[in-house]
């Protein structure tokens, strides 16, 4: 049977852009927005022309065409006013590293003297032997027996809380948990978000680990990292540290700060830590940002509706998500 080839079918011109067919030369209302630094809530696509006004200057995300006046956006996201400054933030863009960041990572990686640490940026982090707290002794010499016993301290696979330190030439971020509030992370429940751009997610705040108050399950600790990696695990009563000044900080590390095995959880903290896990999710799904305030809130719009349905609907998602983040907005 003889094979008959076919000329490709001509493909129909796409269709006319609606701010095409707008009379607005520049399409984005760009004086609409307030002076200073603004946001915009409609989206742009790439290629899509902000302005030819050459008042403007371009900034991230944006273009200049060739012999002409117009900046285009170069990605999906939403317009950024600062004053004479125009750049488009994207939907969705990995965590770029700043310095005082608080991250949540997972090793990925043991070397001789250091952790590779995935903390959803273009680049692994790095954890140096010398930026840990490490029993027995203030501030005392990292020896060749840490070295080999590296592995006691972070493994592969673990998490871990830590704080961007500095930041090398190619944009990598060197970690150190140099604090009694950082380390291993144990008892609990990791999850990650997305929208490390415009779009909802986990913003820069002034407490990004904060202690909630549940229902039946006791004390739940929040970490919210600024990466997007969230950590809710049950809360640890730490011992006393007021008289454990900056130089004897190693002094109160112990060998149980570095272990990998869970305690016991009742049944109780773990369905609340499972309930504020499906607030955080459905603050997501509901475009809202998320940090101290919104989670609390949520929760408590939770246990409001949890009331309302006699206890039954403890599931947070679908219909009653939507719910919550209504109610968290207008209580915003």
């Amino acid at each position: 049977m003889a094979i008959t080839i076919l000329p490709p079918a001509p493909v129909a011109p796409p269709p006319r852009a609606a701010y095409e067919d707008s009379d607005d030369e520049d399409g984005m209302d760009i004086d609409d927005l307030p002076s200073g630094h603004s946001q915009a809530k409609s989206i742009i696509t790439p290629g899509q022309t902000v302005t030819d006004d050459p008042q403007w200057m371009r900034g991230h995300g944006t273009f200049a065409q060739a012999d002409s006046t117009s900046i285009c956006s170069t990605l999906a996201g939403t317009l950024q006013k600062t004053n004479k400054l125009l750049s488009i933030v994207p939907l969705r863009a990995r965590y770029t590293p700043e310095i005082g960041d608080l991250v949540i990572g997972r090793i990925v990686e043991v070397q001789s003297r250091r952790w590779k640490v995935d903390v959803a940026a273009p680049l692994l982090a790095n954890l140096m032997l010398s930026s840990i707290n490490l029993p027995g002794g203030a501030l005392r010499k990292r020896t060749s027996v840490d070295e080999l016993n590296i592995r006691a301290f972070f493994g592969e696979g673990e998490l871990l809380v830590a704080e961007v330190q500095s930041l090398f030439q190619d944009g990598s971020a060197s970690l150190h948990t140099r604090s009694l509030k950082y380390g291993k992370l144990r008892n609990g429940y990791f999850m990650s978000v997305s929208g490390m751009g415009g779009g909802a997610g986990v913003v820069r705040a002034k407490r990004q680990i904060f202690t909630m108050q549940t229902a039946r399950g006791g004390e739940v600790d929040v970490i919210l990292g600024v990466n997007g990696y969230i950590w809710i695990s049950r809360h640890v009563q730490q011992e006393k540290t007021d008289d454990v000044g900056i130089n004897r900080l190693e002094e109160a590390a112990t060998q149980s700060m570095y272990s990998s095995r869970n305690d016991e959880i009742s049944a109780d903290t773990r369905r609340e830590i499972a309930r504020v896990g499906g607030c955080v999710r459905a603050l997501m799904e509901g475009g809202v940002k998320v940090d101290e305030e919104t989670v609390r809130r949520a929760y408590e719009v939770g246990l409001e509706l949890d009331e309302q349905d006699d206890g039954v609907g403890e599931f947070v998602g679908g219909e009653r998500a939507r719910v919550i983040v209504e109610m968290v907005l207008a209580s915003g």
